[in-house]
Formats: C-alpha cells, structure tokens, sequence
C-alpha cells in the first residue's frame, strides 16, 4: 500500500471445521492484519470447499481490498480429501487470477492432526500470519503495477 493511501481492508474466510486448529489460523491471521493496521471483516463457511464462493461474494462487494482463506482438511480414508483440497484450490487460484484479486491462502492440507496444530501454531509456523501477509504483500504489488499504468 503506498505510504499515503488508506489501510487494506481484507475479507478473512475461515473454516471451523477443526476448531483448535481453525483459532490457531485466525489468532496468527489477525495479529499479522494488526501489526500492519489493516482493518478485516471475518465470515466463517462451513468447509473448505464453500471459501472460494465467500470470497468471491466478498469481492463481488467491493468492499475488500484482498481476502485470507483459513482452514484445514486432514487426509482420510477416503478420495474427498483429494476433492476438497483440489477443488478448494482451484476455486480460490481462478478467482485470484480471473480478478487480479489477492488471495493469501492458508487451508491447511495435511495428513494428519500433528502437522495441522505444527502449521497453525500461531507462535510455531503460524500459515494463518503467512497468508495474511502475503495477501499485503500481493496488494502491495497491485498498486505497484497499478500506479505504473
């Protein structure tokens, strides 16, 4: 964001589908949009794969600047891990393309519970502070471009 503009206003999605994890994500989230003084509006969905159309809704507002994707899917027996981690990503990287919307991602998938609580630690790995930064970060780069043009 440039010096002079106002702070990002981001659109946070979580998932509360493994709520210890999910609190993990959004603590490390929110303290990453504070430290930056970003302002968010937080919605939760109830599974991975219904983030993309709540961030698209959020785009589609035009109240955000950019939006965080949180959550986890832990592999099962069955092939719906595949569908949901898959589907989830597709549907969250078309819309940051087809939009130029930025979209830091931080839906967890994993194995097992183990990696989940390591990669949301909000004091160890913390993936929900990564997304929210890299969410800045990619505004930062749109205005860059933006201002070029």
């Amino acid at each position: 964001m440039a010096e002079n503009s106002k702070p990002a206003h981001i659109l946070v999605v979580d998932s509360p589908y493994y709520a210890e994890i999910n609190d993990q994500l959004v603590i490390g989230c929110i303290a990453a949009l504070d430290t930056a003084k970003a302002t968010y509006e937080k919605v939760s969905v109830p599974g991975a794969l219904e983030t993309p159309l709540a961030i698209m809704l959020g785009y589609e507002s035009g109240k955000f600047d950019g939006a965080v994707a949180l959550g986890c899917v832990i592999r099962g027996e069955t092939s719906h891990y595949d569908i949901v981690v898959g589907e989830s990503a597709r549907g969250i990287a078309d819309l940051a393309l087809s939009e130029a919307f930025p979209i830091g991602n931080a839906i967890l998938t994993v194995e097992n519970r183990d990696q989940a609580v390591k990669r949301a630690d909000s004091q160890g790995m913390n993936k929900g502070g990564f997304a929210a930064k890299a969410c800045l970060q990619m505004i930062k780069i749109q205005e860059h471009f933006e201002q070029e043009s």
